[in-house]
């Protein structure tokens, strides 16, 4: 199945002091990312991540998607803008987490694109 939300990611400027915040105000458990520069967020409901070095940064929401090269594909065909890559474009990270990209809808909203391990 696609199009359901895959995953969130929250940027921060201190990626420590966000899972402080949000670890006190939502009772989130942290573990620190593949990176060693964020942290994977264990929710009840959908998994995220945090990352820092991103000041006043809405948090995204990313949609599974089967295919990620065809989703962006798409996007663009849709006039839709596809991001650069968020930090380590690495093979490690896509194993352990899959495919993904920031994205921007036609009318300039944010948004990405989840393409799940394995998938």
């Amino acid at each position: 199945m696609a199009g359901e939300p895959s995953f969130f990611e929250i940027g921060v400027e201190d990626p420590e002091r966000g899972r402080v915040f949000y670890g006190e105000l939502l009772g989130w458990t942290f573990v620190p990312g593949p990176s060693g520069h964020g942290y994977v967020i264990d929710t009840p409901g959908v998994p995220g991540g945090m990352h820092g070095g991103d000041p006043g940064a809405s948090p995204y929401l990313f949609f599974k998607v089967d295919d990620l090269d065809t989703a962006l594909a798409r996007v663009i065909e849709l006039g839709g803008t596809v991001e650069a890559p968020i930090g380590a474009d690495s093979e490690e990270s896509d194993a352990a987490f899959g495919r993904f990209r920031l994205c921007r809808d036609d009318q300039g909203s944010v948004f990405g694109v989840h393409q799940p391990p394995g998938e």
